[in-house]
């Protein structure tokens, strides 16, 4: 995983209105059906980390492990985030190639 291309593709689809960041934000997309893919932080604690795979499983969406938390939230112009939702396919596809490079 190439952690610089995957923070340039995140902050392309801040700007374009289509990540959900933040724990009510990730729970809503995820529980209203428009997440598309997740992104966890490397460096997520395990138990954050098991219930946003198990809330990501029961809402059939693609999980993915990225760059530490403070890099996901430098590449969205926020504070560390543990997870983030993408809630574009386009953008769902790219981050996901980014991140199995």
């Amino acid at each position: 995983m190439d952690s610089k291309q995957v923070a340039f593709a995140l902050g392309l689809a801040q700007k374009a209105g289509k990540v959900a960041s933040g724990d009510f934000a990730v729970r809503s997309a995820l529980n209203g059906g428009k997440a598309k893919l997740m992104l966890i932080a490397c460096d997520a604690a395990e138990a954050s980390r098991k219930e946003l795979e198990y809330l990501a499983e029961t809402a059939d969406v693609k999980t993915v492990t990225g760059p530490a938390r403070a890099e996901i939230g430098s590449a969205i112009g926020k504070s560390p985030r543990t997870a983030v939702v993408i809630t574009d396919n386009n953008f769902a596809v790219m981050i996901y190639n980014k991140c199995h490079d």
